[in-house]
């Protein structure tokens, strides 16, 4: 039985309106991109959706209280909720250098947790 899933896709400013066509999980077609990023990505968002994690932890020590950081590339769209949940738990030592790794391999996706800036300690 043929399924129809709707994407707007995010790799341009266009945000073309996708309409992917599939039956038993076979991608059949991929209608109102514009160019082939949109069908690519219709594809990858229908066979395996990823999410860059941006969020904050805790910082002992710090001139701040919080410290943003981000995954260093995608991981699978329902690992989100998890890795949100383990960085909660984390608390990193000031000073922290920009793009300094916070957590290693989370959940074993084999992707870097990073800093997204520089933190002195407190003085």
């Amino acid at each position: 039985m043929k399924s129809r899933h709707n994407f707007t896709c995010i790799n341009c400013p266009i945000s073309c309106s996708l309409e992917l066509t599939e039956e038993n999980g076979e991608v059949l077609e991929v209608a109102g991109a514009e160019c082939k990023l949109g069908e690519k990505y219709a594809v990858e968002e229908f066979r395996d959706p990823r999410r860059v994690v941006t969020t904050t932890v805790k910082v002992k020590n710090g001139m701040l209280p919080l410290l943003p950081v981000r995954t260093v590339s995608p991981i699978p769209k329902d690992l989100v909720k998890e890795t949100v949940k383990t960085l909660a738990g984390l608390v990193v030592d000031a000073p922290v250098e920009n793009e300094q790794i916070v957590y290693a391999n989370i959940l074993d996706t084999g992707v870097d947790v990073i800093s997204s800036r520089e933190l002195d300690a407190e003085k």
